[in-house]
């Protein structure tokens, strides 16, 4: 795959306010987190919107009853992945204000999330969530070393 097949796009939602991303900072991050588990970025959408869209398509695509931060439909051929990544920022907000962190943390938390989905993580187990948890962490602390320590993860 050439890297004109490589698509990382976003998009929001017209009732939520866009986050400000530093978009070549996350390509080259979630490339190399790819990387590391042997696999290539394809084409990646995330859609970043509202609890009551992401609550929706809970119900609608997988009959969950709930608000989630993340749902990531998995298209990845082989090595390559791919998929669709609806985020909503008002539970990232609410998450972060719970877990004492930075929204802007807790966003990039939940972005590479859904690419550690599609690179073959699970977290419906309590060992498959930890597991999940350490590579969000040391793919976090990555992306820290990327934008420079101290260097705010938003434009």
């Amino acid at each position: 795959m050439s890297k004109e097949s490589e698509l990382i796009a976003y998009y929001t939602d017209e009732d939520v306010e866009e986050p400000r991303l530093r978009e070549r900072v996350l390509r080259n991050w979630i490339r190399e987190v790819a990387a590391s588990y042997d696999r290539r970025v394809g084409e990646l959408c995330y859609q970043f919107c509202g609890d009551e869209r992401i609550l929706q398509t809970n119900q609608d695509f997988l009959d969950h009853d709930y608000y989630t931060d993340i749902i990531t439909f998995d298209e990845s051929d082989g090595d390559v992945i791919s998929g669709d990544m609806l985020i909503s920022l008002d539970t990232v907000r609410s998450n972060a204000e719970l877990l004492g962190t930075e929204y802007a943390e807790e966003l990039h938390r939940v972005i590479i999330h859904g690419v550690l989905h599609l690179c073959g993580l699970k977290d419906k187990s309590p060992e498959d969530e930890e597991r999940m948890r350490e590579a969000e962490d040391k793919a976090l602390s990555r992306l820290h070393e990327l934008v420079g320590e101290g260097t705010p993860l938003f434009d």
